[in-house]
């Protein structure tokens, strides 16, 4: 071997990133005597090296790689990339949760639909029941009945308890005076206190009977105040008595036989209300009769009254007949003026 070859080192004993130094033979020649190698001088700038840095043995032993070679990976940089991969599986699990659970909220939020092509329209129905629409039921208040008023029924008079002429739900009290300046009147059990005069010429002691008649398209309180020739007509409606009136603005009465248009008043069920009407019983010959009736139509409050409809309900009937006592009584419904069991005031005597 000359002494500018290079030779080759025992495999794995050099670093093959530095260049493979020349060899010189020892003192004594190839095959001389073992001398110990030269120790490399420290911090020597290293003549092969082309920085000239120092030349220092790498740490290890023969057949070890350096370290941060590519023989060895630090656990260090293991773990990091254990944890870092831990951390993006976590990640991308708890996004995929996040979505489901945001897609579940959304629909039961009930999102608009987005655009559908056209001839094609869907919409996805929300999974929540609409909130039940708030109630829009009016409820009518009780009543409160008429105004209290001074006074109440006055001393003397004679009272008959009645139907509720104010609708407070409680029953009322009809009341007659006597003497010259006899008067018709109401007491409600609210307090209130209305009357109206009994105008008439007859000296027989009055009666009454006070209900709920037909009135234009609804119901209203009347009074009839039998007198005996004639039967006096009154709207209580309103917290007051007032003489109803026909169609020349006179006061609305009822014949009672003594001037040839008709013998009583009576009340006649339609429909399940009480309908005014004039009533007269004729006879020939004084042992049949013929019974007809005319309607009255009064207006809503029965202030005023006209008449309507006449028609025959009996025909050849004798006296005794109920259509015939009808006939010649004042009553409504089931109320009869006077009599030995009177629907209403009479008329106190003496």
């Amino acid at each position: 071997m000359t002494d500018d070859q290079e030779r080759r080192g025992p495999a794995g004993s050099q670093d093959p990133t530095e260049p493979i130094r020349p060899g010189f033979p020892a003192p004594g020649g190839l095959t001389g005597g073992s001398v110990p190698p030269a120790e490399p001088i420290p911090n020597a700038p290293d003549p092969f090296s082309p920085t000239g840095a120092p030349t220092t043995p790498p740490p290890g032993g023969p057949g070890e790689p350096p370290p941060g070679g590519p023989g060895e990976t630090p656990s260090g940089n293991r773990a990091w990339w254990w944890a870092l991969g831990g951390l993006v599986l976590l990640a991308i699990v708890a996004l995929t949760v996040w979505l489901a659970t945001r897609g579940d909220a959304g629909g039961d939020d009930g999102a608009s639909p987005g655009a559908t092509p056209s001839g094609t329209v869907t919409s996805e129905a929300p999974s929540e029941e609409p909130s039940p629409e708030p109630t829009t039921e009016v409820t009518t208040p009780p009543a409160t009945g008429c105004t209290p008023t001074e006074g109440g029924t006055p001393a003397g008079a004679s009272t008959h308890e009645i139907i509720d002429v104010d609708f407070d739900g409680r029953p009322d009290t009809a009341w007659l005076t006597t003497g010259a300046d006899r008067r018709f009147g109401i007491t409600t059990a609210s307090g209130a206190t209305f009357s109206a005069p009994v105008t008439t010429a007859s000296p027989v002691p009055a009666s009454a009977v006070v209900n709920l008649v037909a009135a234009g398209d609804g119901e209203a309180p009347i009074a009839l105040v039998d007198v005996s020739r004639e039967v006096l007509l009154y709207s209580v409606a309103n917290c007051a008595v007032n003489v109803t009136q026909n169609a020349q603005d006179e006061p609305y009465t009822f014949d009672k036989g003594f001037s040839g248009f008709g013998t009583g008043v009576g009340c006649t069920t339609v429909d399940g209300v009480l309908h005014l009407a004039g009533l007269n019983a004729m006879s020939n010959d004084g042992s049949t009769y013929t019974v007809a009736r005319t309607f009255v139509d009064l207006d809503e409050s029965a202030r005023r009254a006209t008449n309507g409809q006449t028609e025959t309900v009996a025909e050849g009937v004798p006296a005794s007949d109920p259509v015939v006592v009808t006939a010649q009584e004042t009553s409504c419904g089931d109320l009869v003026a006077g009599g030995a069991d009177p629907g209403g005031p009479v008329e106190p005597q003496g």
